[in-house]
């Protein structure tokens, strides 16, 4: 079983990224967007500090972040990838079944996808993740390469108005793709 610990800072500069552009939007009046904390059981705790210092998950995770945008519900993920090729590993079924059903009652699910090689924030849309899913299921590649993605989702950073991931502009094309 995975530990908190174990799992180091991973995606921690992302998601704080993130996180500052939840609370510009909020600010804005844009959004409502909240992080969905993974439920822990700690084992150790540094008693000066109060700190957890070991801790096992309690669950699987569905999503990051979820919330509403001008009355459209959204969910999505953050994840960081240090090559140009993104292994779907890192990607759990339980998630790609959450989005499903998210996108089943007329959410827009998708992925915030940082390439830190090359300092690219990305916004993928579920239904494509689906694509890259459904063929490594049917045995073709684990993984999908950034030249196979459109760079039309690319997220230009910093936004304006101080929004340091400005992903809405994305979510909009997303959603003008969809009608």
């Amino acid at each position: 079983m995975p530990t908190w610990k174990s799992r180091g800072l991973r995606g921690s500069t992302l998601e704080e990224l993130i996180n500052r552009s939840n609370e510009r939007y909020q600010e804005l009046g844009l959004a409502l967007i909240q992080k969905i904390p993974t439920p822990i059981t700690p084992i150790n705790i540094d008693k000066q500090t109060r700190h957890i210092t070991l801790a096992y998950f309690d669950q699987k995770s569905t999503v990051d972040y979820i919330g509403v945008v001008q009355g459209i519900p959204v969910c999505f993920d953050a994840k960081e990838c240090a090559t140009t090729t993104f292994a779907l590993e890192n990607i759990h079924p339980h998630q790609v079944a959450f989005m499903q059903d998210f996108e089943k009652q007329d959410g827009v699910a998708f992925f915030l996808i940082y390439f830190t090689s090359l300092n690219e924030f990305y916004y993928l849309p579920y239904r494509k993740l689906k694509e890259f899913w459904e063929r490594a299921e049917n045995g073709g590649r684990k993984s999908f390469r950034h030249d196979e993605l459109d760079i039309s989702y690319a997220i230009h950073s910093p936004g304006e108005s101080g929004i340091l991931i400005p992903f809405l502009d994305t979510l909009q094309k997303d959603l003008e793709e969809r009608e």
